[in-house]
Formats: C-alpha cells, structure tokens, sequence
C-alpha cells in the first residue's frame, strides 16, 4: 500500500515552537559501488503549489518524476545540502558510520542552520543538532521525503558520471546495485576504484582472484 506524507510531525514541532525543521534521508546503502549520499532539506511552513501531493518517498517514484520533483523542491525550499561518503570511507569505517557522516556533513551545509532534524531510519547517530529518527520517515514525512528524493536524484547522477569516467560495469544503468548485470561485469572485469570491497560479491571476488 502506497503511503502519503504529510506534515503532522513538522506541525506538532511548530506547535512547540521549533521553526527551522530539517527532513534528513540517505540513499546508497545497498549497493557493491558507489557513495552513500546524504541530504538533509528545509521546507517552507506554507506549501500550496500543485507538486506538493506527488512527493512520496523516492523509491515509489519513477526517475521521471523524481526528477521533476527535485526540481520543485530545490526551488522550493529554504536550504538544502548534500553531501556523499566514498567507497574508500565505507570500506574504512562500515556502513552506518559512513551514513552518520554523510547525514551530519549535510546537515552542516544548511544555512539557516536548522533547530531540529527528522531522521529516516532507526540508526544511533550524532548529528549535531536536536532530532529524532523515524523508521520509515520517507514514507510518512513530508520533510524526509523531500529528502528522499533530493538524496536519489544527487546519487543517480553522479553514478552517471562515474559510468562515463569507468565505462563497463554499467553504473549508470544499475547504479552500483546488486543488479545481475552488475554481477556478471564484476564477474568479468572484477572491482573497479569504486567498488566497495569490503561487502560480500567484491571481497568473494578478491578472494577467489588473488592479485
């Protein structure tokens, strides 16, 4: 069942006073290769315009409309920062740091500086500002969508151009996901620069194809 966001929980924090409330969303924890990508997103209180009720979490929306809407909400919007955390940093320090990492320096790109986040997910994290986390914020939260998709959109392209600098594995196509393209060039070509290697496909690979 698809789920709409909405604004209740940013209105229940502006009932308390908080004003600048920022919707924070990674994309890119799955995948053999690539960055994970942050984006933490500040809306407007008000929001009448016609796009305001596609915003869904990213994952329900094809890149079409994506793109569309990410549009819309980075003229919308009162700040936005992104930010992304390599291969080599997920490698070094695991995944769900490298996200709190990504969260926080996108967090830090805001200006205003926001007075408080919402969080998607359940993850223990340290962010720098009040916040809470919300599992399955994007589906639910009008803020964290908008996140969701300013997040997608960000990482989509620059697989795009990393598929243009690394031609072969398919990055734009797959966009380092587990695809079984993506296995059978890892397959055939082994790991490229950006490959994650410490997660399972590319470090069987390495075992099994010692240099």
């Amino acid at each position: 069942m698809v789920r709409f966001p909405d604004t209740k929980l940013e209105d229940g924090l502006r009932i308390k006073g908080i004003r600048l409330i920022a919707g924070v969303d990674e994309v890119g924890r799955g995948p053999l290769a690539g960055p994970v990508v942050a984006a933490a997103v500040i809306m407007p209180q008000e929001l009448s315009a016609p796009w305001v009720s596609h915003v869904r979490d990213s994952k329900q929306l094809s890149p079409g409309r994506r793109h569309i809407l990410n549009e819309n909400i980075l003229d919308a919007a009162i700040s936005v920062g992104v930010a992304a955390m390599s291969n080599q940093v997920i490698d070094q320090v695991g995944i769900v740091r490298a996200t709190n990492l990504a969260m926080e320096e996108a967090l830090s790109c805001l200006d205003p500086r926001p007075d408080y986040a919402l969080v998607d997910g359940r993850d223990h994290l340290q962010l720098g500002v009040p916040f809470e986390t919300i599992v399955r914020g994007d589906e639910t939260c009008f803020s964290i969508a908008c996140a969701s998709i300013v997040a997608k959109v960000a990482r989509d392209n620059l697989m795009a151009l990393l598929d243009q600098r690394l031609p072969g594995w398919g990055f734009a196509a797959h966009k380092g996901y587990p695809t079984l393209l993506h296995l059978r060039q890892l397959a055939a070509l082994g790991p490229s620069s950006i490959h994650r290697y410490t997660y399972g496909p590319v470090a069987a690979y390495i075992l099994e194809n010692p240099a």
